[in-house]
């Protein structure tokens, strides 16, 4: 589980070392010459206790323990958030957090895979300066390969993540030894008073720095969105016993390069390297940074997926990779959304020292997000201020200081991630209010299900049972489906078996098999009306087939006759057009409608046999 969590968990944070370091050395552009060593070793410290303070003590220490049945990650903290407080003002903010977050997430996972394999690809200009022409179009091919091989999953390659990113942390380690033992004062820069004297001495360049020092955390968010899939053991022993090693003595050697080199200020990482080992360096750079991309496009899969368990999204077109990882999905309307949207801005910003700024932003907000929503959810679990309270707070007043110093990089690049995100906070709340607002207009139209036997007794007479079983799909439990309205009103027919099937996501991400489904045989069985409500967790996939032929037995007897491979299903489809009295502005219906237009069928987001599916819609005047 450690190797695993090596391989997977730390790929983003692990490659961090190509660029953060000379990003944080570019603000002190004025000097042409090579930094001052108490200069360098206040940088290098301030990079040091920053992994330290939050990725250690906030991330590993606390969060890992912050789990919602035994899952991690931004929306599983609002899913527990969402268990504990009562609808009103403070979950509304909560959701909104969590939808930002969640957005700002996505943005990181724009700007991860290029500011990645752009670092990596750079390696080849000190192979050979006139190489540098090379970068773009090399890295651009990475990228492509990357995502066109994504409909694959990543089961069969997923095997040889640990022992190549082991070896990335053994030679990056390696690297950074060697470059100390050469210039052993480097060590003195783990002690923090070099950061007090920073701050002192150049206060202006220090509070600069502290935009690019946050990249030296990227990546601390994937060790909470995996927390379900290694476990909170496994990912703070490989951080303590492998990763944070590595990285302290790779930052150490580059701060030693630096001090004694103003050609090593261009790029810090490879400037340690021998000259020999720089090809194959750049090749397990690469190779690293495909890694560190592949978990977070993985990490968008997910979040987009819970997203629309959640309401936020509508149903996406979702494979899964795996027959035995129920987790390892894939999202094609995501995956090649993300894909243009990485290539582009590989060819606008063309160079990892550009893209720095957008990526410190998009950190930065994640970050005081997780930190914001993980001291409500304290606040409400433990119902005074705790010590976990105290540290936590104390850690988002630095992130804050973090995010200040990102404030004046939103006009060299801070915009991207921020427009990216403003514009996916936008999309998930128009369709989370058009939805509702669609929810509400179907309880209008639907009858109340404790209605259905009485109105069929009252119109038996004309009413034509038909041999065979239906099922019609609601929208919820105790209502009457729209395809089931009309079938009485407009054809006067009736299955001798109707099924009523509800279903609902919940705020856990997984549901336990005894406790998934729930039926109800309506009044008298001998009317053949049954209803069956099952319950998925945000993580899994509605399977409604599987949550039939459970419901059989539970069904006293009453669904022993019933032939699945000849049911016919019924889904009631509401139609939606411009309303001018829903409340929203005609622009934002637009976006809402674009959505509605754009959202899969049902019939195959549900896995329904197509031959025997049947839809009914209906206007619904929202």
């Amino acid at each position: 589980m450690v190797l695993g969590a090596v391989g997977i968990v730390f790929g983003d944070i692990g490659t961090s070392t190509l660029y953060a370091m000379s990003a944080v050395l570019q603000a002190d552009t004025s000097r042409g010459d090579a930094v001052a060593r108490p200069l360098v070793y206040g940088m290098v410290s301030t990079i040091v206790w920053s992994m330290m303070l939050i990725v250690t003590v906030l991330y590993v220490r606390l969060l890992l323990r912050a789990d919602n049945d035994g899952e991690g990650g931004l929306l599983a903290l609002v899913g527990l958030l969402r268990q504990r407080l009562a609808p009103g003002r403070v979950l509304a903010v909560v959701s909104l957090l969590g939808v930002f977050g969640a957005a700002m997430f996505l943005g990181d996972s724009v700007i991860t895979p290029a500011i990645s394999v752009l670092s990596a690809a750079e390696g080849l200009e000190l192979l050979n300066p006139s190489w540098s022409h090379v970068v773009v179009p090399f890295a651009f091919a990475v990228l492509v390969g990357l995502f066109v091989i994504q409909r694959f999953g990543t089961g069969r390659i997923g095997r040889l993540f640990g022992p190549v990113m082991v070896v990335w942390f053994a030679s990056t380690a390696l690297w950074g030894a060697l470059a100390v033992a050469k210039e052993p004062s480097a060590l003195e820069a783990l002690s923090p008073h070099w950061i007090f004297l920073y701050f002192r001495d150049e206060p202006l360049i220090a509070f600069l720095s502290l935009g690019s020092v946050v990249l030296a955390v990227t990546g601390a968010e994937a060790l909470y969105a995996d927390l379900g899939h290694f476990g909170r053991q496994a990912i703070a022993r490989a951080w303590v016993f492998v990763v944070l090693p590595a990285l302290v003595l790779s930052y150490l050697g580059q701060a030693a390069a630096v001090a004694g080199s103003s050609t090593a200020v261009g790029n810090p990482f490879f400037a340690i390297v021998p000259g020999w080992a720089r090809l194959p360096m750049v090749v397990v750079a690469t190779l690293a940074t495909i890694i560190a991309s592949q978990a977070v496009i993985s990490g968008a899969f997910s979040v987009v997926h819970q997203a629309s368990r959640l309401g936020f999204l509508p149903h996406l077109r979702t494979t899964h990779t795996s027959r035995r990882q129920a987790r390892q999905i894939y999202l094609p309307a995501v995956n090649w959304t993300l894909g243009l949207a990485v290539l582009a801005v590989v060819l606008i910003f063309r160079s990892s020292a550009s893209l720095a700024s957008a990526y410190g932003v998009a950190v930065t907000s994640t970050i005081t997000v997780t930190t914001l929503l993980y001291l409500t959810y304290r606040w409400r679990r433990d119902g005074s201020v705790s010590p976990g309270f105290l540290v936590g707070a104390a850690i988002l007043v630095v992130e804050l200081v973090f995010l200040a110093a990102n404030l004046p990089k939103v006009r060299s690049g801070g915009w991207l991630p921020l427009g990216m995100g403003a514009i996916l906070v936008l999309t998930m709340t128009t369709w989370r209010a058009g939805q509702r607002r669609i929810e509400a207009a179907r309880a209008d139209a639907e009858g109340p299900v404790e209605d259905l036997v009485p109105r069929i007794r009252a119109t038996e007479a004309g009413l034509a049972r038909v041999p065979g079983t239906a099922v019609y799909l609601t929208r919820g439990p105790g209502v009457v489906p729209i395809a089931l309205d009309a079938m009485l009103d407009l054809n006067h027919v009736l299955h001798t078996t109707t099924v009523l099937l509800s279903w609902e996501s919940v705020d856990v991400p997984a549901v336990r098999h005894d406790e998934r489904v729930v039926v109800d045989v309506l009044d008298d069985p001998t009317d053949g009306i049954v209803h069956v409500h099952a319950t998925f967790g945000y993580r899994e996939r509605p399977d409604l087939l599987a949550v039939l032929e459970q419901a059989i037995p539970l069904a006293e007897g009453e669904l022993d006759h019933v032939d699945l491979d000849r049911a016919i299903y019924f889904t009631s489809v509401p139609v939606v057009k411009f309303s001018p009295r829903s409340g929203m502005p005609r622009w934002r219906q637009r976006i809402f409608l674009t959505l509605v237009r754009l959202s899969p069928d049902p019939v195959d987001v549900l896995r329904l046999p197509r031959e025997r599916t049947i839809s009914v819609g209906r206007e619904m005047p929202w």
